[in-house]
């Protein structure tokens, strides 16, 4: 293991998930550092972790291995402990019940803990679908969308979901399940232009998941943190919408994938790219491919073809001297080299401070 050990990385996770509203998976990840100090089921499963676990998630690995088990026996000793559809709990009575599970469940908490979370988080959109519109006011023709790491692509029925900020609502035009979800909004209310509408959809996850897979949406689901039944209800209700449009993200290397979707990109249409708490995980080199493939065909696009690339990132993986819990929200339009942040975002969606043009 280098630099930070398991109990920082659970400490800092703690510190994030309290900030987040999450008491029960700050707590969890505080016994859990505790319990590592003490030689105990944790340190047993993560002591010789070889590489970073703040950047590897670790935390979340763990919790997640436990919401899982959670779920998957809502009848069990560990669900009656957890805080399931409201259920008190305390984490004296939670955690013993826990360390015992991973004990007996080790081999398979293991196998779990091999793969990174997979955080779709859809309140997102509360603020790219908005970011999207204010990229096709300038354009009045189809628009095509390709996002970077997707995991099961939700995200990409944004035009699907009903929006409350509060003085504004939006809602879909298009018929069948919708994603309910509001934020604290400020500032001027989104535009939404009559003619914004995704014509193509289309995206990549170097670990794709695929919503009409059980398994996938098991694994969705236990990152979801058990004290926030609004983001599982909104996330239940995504993969229903992805599951009926048969979305599945591509397997691939972003800076590869976006590389050949943007060599046969329409010729008729505003392409825009957008990716969401993304752009901090690849190796520098891979950002620098991306940036470098993006801006190398804003160069070349035409009024006829424009291009947009719309970020929710932290403010410093973007340049930007924003610093703090919140996102900034970036559009970048070409063929007119604007650039412009839209947003101050909570990486939940929980608030939006718009500044919109």
């Amino acid at each position: 293991m280098t630099g930070v050990t398991v109990p920082e990385a659970l400490r800092q996770q703690a510190i994030w998930c309290q900030a987040f509203d999450s008491r029960f998976t700050a707590e969890l990840c505080d016994v859990m550092a505790d319990d590592f100090e003490a030689s105990g089921i944790i340190a047993h499963l993560t002591g010789d972790w070889p590489t970073h676990p703040i950047q590897d998630a670790l935390s979340l690995r763990l919790a997640g291995a436990l919401h899982a088990i959670v779920l998957t026996e809502p009848e069990g000793d560990l669900a009656q402990v957890w805080p399931q559809q409201g259920r008190d709990w305390t984490m004296e009575e939670a955690w013993p019940v826990a360390a015992e599970t991973l004990r007996v469940r080790e081999s398979w908490v293991r196998e779990f803990l091999k793969s990174p979370p997979q955080t779709n988080e859809v309140r997102r959109a509360v603020g790219l679908w908005p970011g999207l519109c204010a990229a096709a006011e300038v354009f009045e023709g189809p628009m095509d969308v390709l996002e970077l790491g997707a995991s099961a692509g939700l995200n990409l029925s944004m035009d699907r979901f009903h929006y409350d900020g509060g003085t504004w609502q939006w809602d879909s035009p298009i018929d069948g399940p919708r994603v309910a979800m509001s934020t604290q909004w400020s500032g001027p209310a989104p535009r939404f232009p009559a003619h914004a509408a995704i014509r193509h959809r289309a995206a990549c996850d170097q670990n794709p998941l695929n919503a009409s897979k059980a398994e996938d949406r098991l694994r969705l689901r236990s990152y979801i943190w058990p004290d926030q039944p609004e983001r599982l209800e909104r996330l239940n209700a995504a993969m229903e919408i992805a599951e009926a449009q048969a979305i599945t993200p591509d397997a691939g290397d972003a800076a590869d994938w976006i590389k050949a979707k943007l060599a046969t990109r329409a010729k008729d249409a505003l392409t825009v790219i957008y990716h969401s708490v993304f752009f901090q995980y690849p190796p520098q080199s891979v950002r620098d491919a991306i940036t470098h493939a993006i801006e190398t065909e804003g160069a070349s696009a035409t009024a006829e073809a424009p291009l947009a690339w719309l970020r929710f990132e932290p403010g410093g993986t973007l340049g930007n001297a924003q610093k703090g819990p919140s996102m900034i929200l970036e559009l970048i339009e070409w063929p007119s080299g604007r650039r412009r942040t839209l947003a101050d975002i909570d990486p939940h969606g929980r608030f939006v401070h718009w500044h919109g043009a």
